[in-house]
C-alpha cells in the first residue's frame, strides 16, 4: 500500500493499514497544513496540542507496524491493469496495489498585506477550532463579495461574541432579510475596502481603522498535488469549492479511478478529527477490498 500524504488523514489510515498487516510505505513531504497554528483543537485527548506535536506522536505510534515513513512526495503516478507505478521528486520508482491520497489542499488568501503573516495566530479560518480562544472578544470576518456565505459566516460566528463585524469588501450583497436577521444579532457590516491586517486593526482604504483582537477569513482552496488531476480524478461540482475538492464514495472514500482513494482536506474534511476519520476510513476500505478480492481469487478444492 501507498499512502501519499502524512498529515492528521495520511497518519492514521497508515496507522489502520499497518495494525492489518498491510506493508504501507507513507510519503512525507513538508510541514501540514495546519501547522501555522498554535494549537489543534476538537480532538478528544488532544485538544490545545500543537500541530507539530501530533504529528511527531503520529509517526511514533507507527513504530509497531510494518509502515516505512519516507520523507520524499509522490511526482508522478502510472497506472496498471494490477498496481500504480509511483515515481517519486527523488528518482525512486515504487509500486503499490492501491493509492491512498492525502496530500491535503493549499489557502489561498486573498492579496491583502498582513494576511498571510498574521496566519494561524491574529487571522483564523475555523471558528469550531479557534473561536473559544476569542470569545467575547472584538472580532471581524472577512468575505469580500458577501453575499449567502457572509450571512452564513455571521451567524455563526455570532455563536462565539456579540462583538462582530463582517467586512464584505465592497457591496454586501446581501438579500434583505439577511440584512434585517444580522442586525437583529447586532452584526455590523463594513463594506468599505480592506488593504491591510496589522495584528490589531483592519485597514480601510478609506477612513479610520478598524481594532479589533483577531481576524477571520475564508480563504479560497487548491489542491496541494498535481496527482488528482494526472490521475483524472473527478472533483465536486457544486458548493464554494466545487472544482477543487475530489469527489469519493462517502462510505469508503474512494474517488472516480478505480484503486484510488482519498482522504482529509483533500476532500472536504478539514478538521484534525475529521481528516483523521476519513483516513482511518478509507484505510479500512481498502484493506477490505484486497482481502476479499484475493479469496475470491484463491482456487477452491472440494
Amino acid at each position: 500500500m501507498l499512502v501519499i500524504g502524512a498529515g492528521s488523514a495520511g497518519l492514521n489510515a497508515a496507522l489502520v493499514l499497518g495494525r492489518a498487516r498491510r506493508r504501507t510505505l507513507l510519503l512525507d513531504h513538508g510541514p501540514p497544513r495546519n501547522a501555522p497554528a498554535y494549537a489543534s483543537h476538537g480532538l478528544l485527548t488532544r485538544d490545545g496540542t500543537p500541530p507539530l506535536e501530533l504529528t511527531r506522536l503520529g509517526r511514533q505510534q507507527l513504530a509497531p507496524y510494518p509502515v516505512t515513513l519516507h520523507p520524499d512526495h509522490a511526482d508522478t503516478v502510472t497506472p496498471h491493469p494490477d498496481c500504480f507505478s509511483v515515481t517519486l521528486a527523488g528518482g525512486t520508482t515504487v509500486h503499490a496495489r492501491r493509492l491512498l491520497l492525502a496530500t491535503g489542499v493549499t489557502d489561498l488568501l486573498p492579496d491583502i498585506p498582513g494576511l498571510r503573516e498574521g496566519w494561524g495566530t491574529s487571522v483564523h479560518h475555523c471558528p469550531y477550532c479557534h473561536g473559544w480562544e476569542v470569545r467575547d472578544q472584538h472580532l471581524a470576518d472577512l468575505i469580500p463579495g458577501g453575499g449567502d456565505m457572509a450571512y452564513h459566516r455571521g451567524v455563526l460566528l455570532r455563536q462565539w461574541t456579540p462583538h462582530l463585524t463582517l467586512l464584505t469588501h465592497g457591496p454586501d450583497h446581501l438579500r434583505a432579510d439577511q440584512r434585517a436577521n444580522l442586525a437583529h444579532l447586532g452584526v455590523r457590516i463594513d463594506e468599505r475596502p480592506v488593504i491591510g491586517w496589522n495584528g490589531r486593526h483592519v485597514i480601510f482604504q478609506d477612513g479610520q481603522p478598524l481594532e479589533c483582537d483577531a481576524l477571520f477569513v475564508t480563504p479560497g482552496q487548491a489542491q496541494r498535488s498535481a496527482i488528482p488531476e494526472q490521475l483524472g480524478c473527478a472533483r465536486i461540482d457544486a458548493g464554494p469549492l466545487a472544482g477543487v475538492l475530489l469527489k469519493v464514495t462517502p462510505e469508503s472514500g474512494l474517488t472516480s479511478v478505480p484503486g484510488v482513494y482519498a482522504a482529509g482536506d483533500m476532500i472536504g474534511e478539514q478538521q484534525v478529527v475529521l481528516a483523521a476519520a476519513s483516513g482511518a476510513r478509507a484505510a479500512a476500505a481498502i484493506n477490505a477490498e484486497l482481502a476479499f478480492g484475493d479469496a475470491a481469487r484463491r482456487p477452491t478444492h472440494a
